[in-house]
């Protein structure tokens, strides 16, 4: 599993009173890239991308997330419930890239060069990553229970 590192937790955490107030505005800009792709579309509520609900529900997780990175044991119930929703909406491992690469963009395209600047797009990079490497475990595992169920 990727760690990130320490001073992307701190970049991380430093993003944090931004993504409080663009968090949703990011969201909505990363489900826009990312739905372009009907694979990865058929994935989603849609009724939920309409109402709003999605990107705001995304956009609370990933300022948890900051504000917690570096301790990670707080997310934990957040976690389990998004392993779950993710076990039963048919999420796998092939589909964390196509998040990133929608992610990264969104966060800059909202914030501006001056405030998503290299080192923290990188950031946010190991970041995504680590939590990804959490819940694709988590999600193996719970596929695998259900299939010996």
């Amino acid at each position: 599993m990727r760690i990130a590192s320490a001073d992307a937790m701190a970049i991380v955490k430093s993003t944090a009173p931004a993504l409080e107030q663009h968090g949703v505005a990011i969201t909505t800009a990363m489900y826009a890239r990312l739905l372009q792709d009907p694979e990865i579309a058929a994935l989603f509520d849609h009724a939920a991308q309409t109402s709003g609900e999605q990107p705001r529900r995304l956009a609370g997780a990933i300022l948890a997330y900051a504000k917690n990175i570096d301790k990670l044991q707080n997310l934990g119930p957040a976690v389990q419930r998004m392993v779950a929703r993710h076990v039963e909406t048919g999420v796998k491992a092939e589909h964390y890239p196509h998040v990133a690469a929608a992610l990264l963009p969104a966060i800059r395209d909202v914030l501006g060069e001056d405030i998503a600047t290299d080192a923290v797009l990188a950031a946010w990079g190991e970041a995504y990553w680590m939590l990804a490497d959490i819940l694709i475990a988590a999600e193996a595992q719970a596929y695998e229970d259900a299939d010996a169920a």
